[in-house]
């Protein structure tokens, strides 16, 4: 596919995705959503991609779909030609991969490699609702964040209202939702909805250097079998958890990534690990 409305870079096992609209604050449209798939997919797909980057070109991550896509839909002329159809591309899908993770925006969690949200601006409505799909949420000190639907006249969308109670809490959601202000990062932090909060110019040059621990310390193969813990583990019972995490431990003894870490621990050196 070529990329028009993002840039996809790949340097030293980090893949980087920048929204790339700075003239509208990088709003969402079709042509960007096809594009987005796209390059997760592939990334998920590639062996020399451990960990995805997400962030947006100049001063905004998001700011939510373009107004010219929401006067379509409201005029019920709504052209989806550069949509790639739900199915076709289908980032992280396996066979056992659940349904819940398969919808047209919640497919980050079914990507088997950790997803950092870099959040270098505002963050509003649909562009909040991805970085919440996102394993880490890292946000430049002068980010914004809102959810904009209830002064749209619309409601809280693509699984907000089931995610971002998890995440900062039913009462702030409900704040964030029902209100539709818009918070800033210092705020943002305290409620949870990011871990952590960076000067501005040093916020990708940081969001790397976490990306690059995981990708030269971890192992792939067990951030892969963690990541499908978490995200489906909201969806388990305590027991059953524990019974998964069993299993999963023998399997990984077997592993030859368990091997490289013991060895390397032992020897004092670095791990070289295959993810296998």
């Amino acid at each position: 596919m070529t990329y028009e409305q993002l840039q996809y870079d790949i340097s030293d096992a980090i893949a980087t995705i920048t929204l790339n609209r700075p003239d509208k604050l990088n709003a969402w449209t079709f042509r960007m959503e096809a594009e987005y798939r796209h390059a997760m997919a592939d990334a998920d797909a590639r062996e020399d991609v451990r960990a995805i980057i997400v962030t947006g070109a100049g001063r905004g991550f998001c700011a939510g779909a373009d107004m010219s896509l929401l006067t379509s839909v409201m005029g019920g002329d709504v052209d989806t030609s550069d949509v790639v159809a739900e199915g076709s591309v289908s980032p992280g899908r396996t066979a056992d991969t659940p349904e819940d993770f398969t919808k047209q925006y919640s497919f980050p969690p079914a990507i088997g490699k950790p997803i950092i949200a870099a959040i270098n601006g505002h963050a509003m409505g649909l562009g909040l609702v991805h970085t919440l799909y996102c394993d880490f949420r890292f946000a430049g000190d002068k980010a914004k964040f809102g959810t904009a639907f209830a002064q749209r006249g619309l409601i809280a969308e693509y699984g907000i209202a089931w995610l971002l109670p998890r995440i900062v809490g039913i009462e702030n959601a409900a704040d964030l939702l029902y209100t539709a202000r818009i918070i800033d990062a210092a705020e943002a932090h305290r409620m949870g909805l990011v871990s952590r909060v960076i000067p501005q110019d040093d916020l990708l040059s940081a969001t790397r250097a976490f990306a690059t621990q995981l990708v030269t310390l971890s192992s792939p193969r067990s951030l892969r079998v963690m990541k499908r813990q978490i995200w489906h583990g909201l969806f388990n019972r305590l027991g059953a958890s524990v019974d998964l995490a069993a299993d999963e431990m023998m399997e990984s003894f077997a592993s030859e990534d368990f091997r490289e870490g013991v060895s390397s621990f032992l020897e004092k050196r670095p791990p070289q690990f295959t993810g296998s």
